[in-house]
């Protein structure tokens, strides 16, 4: 079996985070591991609270988990400190960490800011190097590149500026866009579309996750990047398509649609 480690915050909501990581992995029928990086209490309308893990903590979970069961891939969801941030890029490079899955967390799908200011910098210079693929969506490209982004050719501009920051594949998700949900999937100046229509519902709690955790399992697989996030964009169109609708706010998606649907 397949085991994928996911770096990442818990949701008590269940809907992003770690938890939404876990079912994506399982329902991959591979072995989900975690290291959490911070508690939050937050459900479908906002993030309450947050209480950050030390990054001594972070890093005492992760040489449990490399030294016992070596995961084939590793995702990396909400980290919300520069010392936190560091302790994990010390701890991959000390394990040679492979297939590295970077989802750059800033702010939550209610709008809530994950990342503080300061640690953007960190993300930038420890965790990009290490990434086979990044994945920001059109806010965080944005936050990243320094510019807006309001067309495919700008897109292509931002990709191409956070691949200097050392990423090996930088995929700009388009989710945020109006009528479309087209991605574009940067490597080393050549630029690949995935395109996508926009699914109708407003439950998109945890989205982000789930994608970059199911583009883990294909990597974890032996895929190709290519192959992971088509793939992965596959069934997360599923699971926004499954139509679940929990929460007063923006819900999360049926992560275990596959299962309802083999079940019939």
């Amino acid at each position: 079996m397949k085991k994928v480690l996911t770096i990442a915050g818990s949701d008590c909501s269940g809907g992003a985070g770690i938890q939404a990581d876990i079912k994506t992995i399982t329902v991959h029928g591979m072995y989900a591991m975690s290291a959490i990086t911070a508690l939050t209490a937050q459900n479908t309308t906002g993030v309450y609270g947050i209480q950050e893990a030390t990054p001594a903590f972070v890093a005492q979970q992760l040489d449990c988990i490399f030294t016992d069961i070596r995961p084939d891939a590793v995702k990396i969801g909400m980290v919300s400190s520069g010392k936190v941030i560091e302790a994990i890029a010390q701890k991959l490079r000390e394990y040679r960490a492979e297939h590295i899955v970077l989802d750059p967390v800033m702010v939550a799908t209610s709008g809530s800011r994950l990342l503080e200011t300061d640690a953007v910098k960190a993300l930038v210079a420890c965790l990009m190097p290490l990434a086979e693929i990044v994945t920001p969506n059109l806010p965080e490209a944005q936050a990243l590149c320094g510019f807006e982004i309001h067309s495919g050719e700008e897109a292509i501009q931002a990709a191409e500026k956070i691949g200097q920051m050392g990423p090996e594949y930088v995929l700009v998700k388009g989710g945020h866009q109006k009528d479309r949900a087209d991605d574009l999937l940067w490597h080393q100046g050549e630029s690949q579309w995935f395109l996508g229509e926009k699914i109708p519902n407003p439950n998109t709690h945890g989205t982000g996750c789930t994608l970059s955790s199911a583009i883990a399992c294909g990597l974890a697989a032996g895929l190709s990047v290519p192959e992971s996030v088509a793939k992965a964009k596959e069934y997360l169109t599923g699971a926004l398509s499954a139509g679940l609708d929990l929460g007063q706010g923006s819900g999360p998606l049926n992560h275990c649609y596959m299962l309802s649907h083999s079940e019939k």
